[in-house]
């Protein structure tokens, strides 16, 4: 039919300068890039009183990303986002639903720890969620459960208060999202715990 060749267009990837060849790039290596991209961040006030920057951990091909508000001392001093009691308690839930902590991946809305574990500030925030959205993008999660009200109000951008979020699944960039109560307040108030099962369990449905 004259037809002698067909276009198959272009394969996501990176294009090298010298060869002009191009090379696929794993998620995991554009997370890699997002932190070294973010080097020794000081964007924002957080960054004078760290210890270390808390980016996230986890699979970078997760089906699930827990969201948290930000890192507290014992994050701050290892480096790695819920490793306390809150974060104890967060792989307790992970394991009731099935998964590994290993198999999900954890990040906060701001990457450094607040002085004195205060509530981040409006422009911490503003400064720091575009690290945040990238993760998103990367991993491109099944679903997104968000810890407590500043993860929930950030992703969900909404000014609502946690207790009324909480339980009703949201949506960003066409993600399923779950806001429901963070690990620390559940040490505060385990009567909770019942209630946030319950969302849970919505998001179960979901990656079934």
């Amino acid at each position: 039919m004259g037809v002698k060749e067909i276009p198959m267009g272009k394969k996501p990837g990176v294009r090298s300068q010298k060869s002009g060849v191009r090379k696929c790039v794993s998620k995991e290596e554009h997370l890699k890039q997002v932190r070294s991209n973010m080097g020794d961040c000081k964007l924002c006030r957080l960054h004078k009183g760290r210890t270390h920057l808390v980016f996230g951990v986890g699979s970078a091909n997760a089906k699930l990303m827990f969201i948290g508000e930000g890192p507290g001392r014992d994050e701050d001093l290892k480096g790695e986002p819920f490793v306390g009691r809150a974060g104890q308690l967060l792989t307790k839930i992970i394991e009731a639903m099935g998964y590994k902590r290993s198999d999900v991946y954890i990040a906060n809305v701001v990457k450094c720890r607040p002085p004195e574990n205060r509530n981040p500030e409006p422009d911490e925030i503003e400064t720091c969620i575009p690290f945040l959205k990238k993760q998103i993008e990367i991993i491109a999660p099944k679903a997104i459960i968000c810890l407590g009200k500043f993860a929930a109000q950030s992703v969900l951008n909404t000014g609502e208060p946690i207790t009324r979020l909480r339980g009703k699944m949201g949506e960003y960039d066409d993600i399923p999202v779950m806001p429901t109560y963070h690990p620390a307040y559940l040490l505060r108030n385990p009567d909770a715990k019942k209630q946030v099962w319950e969302d849970v369990k919505k998001v179960m449905k979901i990656l079934k």
